[in-house]
């Protein structure tokens, strides 16, 4: 019999032991491949150069993204594939092949899982790939151009991708089997497994991994001005750590405390799997940290997602909070403006207010005008007047900021230092607010004191009641500045179809599809894990068999043991993304405690779906 057709009935004999796997890789090739079909066949280019540009460098970093993980999770795979077929290997040395012709067996073996998986993922991306671009355009909110082809590209892009790392990690199988005895792949499934740690090195562990997780977390909320963003990487790397001695460490301390404790031990089904959990944590304890902080990226990705979905719709409810603003040192020029704006569409409303001008950088704003100003437009207001050697600065909506803690800060206007004691993001002065950048609230006391020094320029503001109306009163408005005697008239006009900024909408659907593959990620990988651990425990649920244990028991305990496999992750996922979350919704203004509650949820969902599924099939292989 030929290695291939002996690779071949291996392989089709066991594919149900592989479903998990082709399926899994499936998945992740089918978002791979839609990722790259949105870069190459164009659906966005209707949004015109700049959001296209923007929305494809989007695109391509959430590739980049999905490529790093795949590596890893493709390292991960063929690991458990291979130790998997170890024990089979072994017995193919004692019948007499070399362990070159068992590398080829093995390489050939996992090829054809991995061609298998290759083609159902782009295969159904194919099929799916204009229903991906509906529902992201529907998620984004962004009229796209949807095309059912498929790009050529897209496919040659992710079939080498894909190819390129699975191959690698096929070749290093195929040096691992060459290079391995005989004793060490029928023993390849029990190596290091059923080590108990002694309590120093395990509390010593804990020790250090709960002050690095403890650092993390205070760094991922700790405020700041320059140090924010050093404080947020070294975050990251120290929750990373900190999760791996959480488990490699604090939890088998735990979990070992909890053994010796006959009261707890000897109630139900624990004495039959609270060891258990004990001996294979050291084995697993990897797998769960990368779980953990897997799940953790996801929780922290939908987060992004719709806070940038939020800021989105701030940023456009605070730019056309006006469509025309003039600033003039002409005080009658309102007038003038109103009629011609009213003559080409109605005025839905209209505000001036007055503005001293000490010099370049600083334009000081009345309280009480403010005050009035924001009353009229409906707009929260509540400030209260500062004192005569304070003032507010009106700043305007940002996507993100890494000062998270906004400290009072000196300022010099009209040669008199005033503090800054807050900073306000509310439309005030509308979009001029954030083309100027120089706005600063003082008393009525001390706005009349300054106004001896200053120059008075009149803000007038106009919004329009039917945005069809923009191009005619735009034009009336350049007419009236281009007649104007005096030379400091200015204007902004904010067109209401402007859509500079519908890449941030496609960025709020991109997290929601990474949130969905590292969701499915996590589960797919405790599946796996656990469904490999189901072949290796048949002996030791036979023993307990044989000794008269009931089959009712055991099963109940299984459910036990698996249900404590996937809280404990979850657990930690949910704690170590609220921190996450938090800092996130700080720098972004806003809150996202139920985005968080409803990612947790999420996350839950899924790992009692893949707990239910796994429950079915370690107990069908070991009862």
């Amino acid at each position: 019999m030929s290695v291939f057709r002996l690779a071949f009935m291996n392989f089709r004999n066991s594919f149900r032991s592989y479903l998990s796997l082709v399926l899994s890789l499936a998945f992740t090739i089918l978002i791979l491949f839609n990722f790259q079909n949105l870069i190459y066949s164009g659906p966005f280019a209707v949004l015109g150069g700049h959001n296209k540009q923007y929305i494809d460098m989007l695109v391509e970093t959430v590739s980049v993204v999905l490529g790093c993980f795949m590596f890893f999770f493709l390292w991960y795979a063929t690991n458990v594939f291979l130790t998997r077929r170890k024990r089979e290997i072994g017995i193919y040395i004692f019948m007499g092949m070399s362990n070159r012709k068992i590398g080829r067996l093995y390489v050939i073996e996992i090829s054809l899982v991995g061609v298998t998986a290759l083609a159902a993922g782009i295969g159904s991306g194919a099929l799916l790939g204009g229903l991906f671009q509906m529902i992201m355009g529907a998620v984004s909110d962004i009229a796209v151009d949807v095309r059912f082809g498929v790009s050529w590209k897209a496919v040659n892009v992710t079939g080498v991708s894909f190819l390129a790392m699975y191959f690698f990690f096929a070749l290093k199988g195929y040096w691992n089997i060459t290079h391995s005895s005989v004793l060490s792949m029928i023993s390849a499934a029990r190596q290091n497994e059923y080590v108990r740690m002694p309590k120093t090195v395990l509390s010593a562990k804990a020790a250090l991994g709960a002050a690095v997780l403890s650092a993390g977390y205070y760094l991922a909320n700790k405020g700041g001005r320059q140090s924010m963003l050093n404080n947020a990487l070294l975050a990251v790397v120290l929750v990373i750590a900190g999760v791996y001695l959480l488990f490699g460490g604090l939890i088998p301390l735990a979990l070992q405390t909890l053994s010796a404790n006959k009261h707890f031990l000897y109630r139900g089904q624990r004495c039959l799997w609270v060891n258990q959990m004990v001996f294979r944590m050291r084995k697993n304890y990897r797998t769960y940290a990368m779980v953990c902080i897997v799940g953790i990226c996801s929780v922290t990705a939908l987060a992004t997602g719709f806070a940038m979905k939020e800021r989105y719709h701030n940023i456009v409810r605070f730019d056309n909070q006006y469509t025309f603003q003039l600033l003039t040192n002409q005080s009658g020029l309102g007038e003038k403006a109103s009629a011609l704006i009213g003559g080409a569409g109605d005025i839905a409303c209209q505000t001036s207010l007055a503005a001293l001008s000490l010099d370049a950088d600083h334009l000081v704003l009345k309280y009480s005008e403010v005050k009035r100003v924001a009353q009229e437009r409906g707009e929260r207001f509540d400030l209260s007047e500062p004192a005569d050697d304070e003032t507010v600065y009106l700043s305007y909506q940002m996507l993100m900021s890494l000062i998270v803690h906004e400290q009072p800060v000196p300022v010099m206007i009209g040669g008199k230092a005033y503090l800054v004691t807050r900073t306000v993001r509310d439309a005030y002065i509308g979009y001029m607010q954030r083309e100027m950048g120089c706005f600063y609230v003082v008393s009525d006391s001390e706005y009349e004191r300054l106004k001896e020094q200053g120059t008075t320029l009149y803000i007038h503001n106009y919004k329009l009641a039917d945005d069809m109306d923009f191009a005619a009163a735009r034009a009336a408005v350049d007419t009236l500045i281009s007649n104007t005697d005096e030379n400091f008239t200015a204007r902004v006009a904010v067109d209401p179809f402007d859509n500079d900024t519908d890449w941030i909408k496609a960025l709020h659907s991109l997290c929601i599809f990474m949130f969905l593959v590292f969701v499915v990620a996590c589960g797919c990988i405790m599946f796996m894990k656990l469904y490999n651990d189901s072949f290796e425990e048949k002996e030791r649920y036979l023993v307990l068999r044989k000794l008269g244990i009931p089959s009712g028991t055991i099963s109940a305990s299984i459910a036990q043991e698996l249900l404590s496999a996937y809280m404990l992750p979850f657990a930690v996922i949910a704690v170590s993304a609220y921190f996450s979350v938090h800092a996130l919704g700080r720098m972004m203004y806003t809150s996202l405690f139920s985005i968080y509650v409803v990612s947790t949820l999420a996350v839950f969902a899924v790992f009692v779906l893949c707990y239910m599924l796994s429950v079915a099939v370690y107990r069908k292989n070991v009862l």
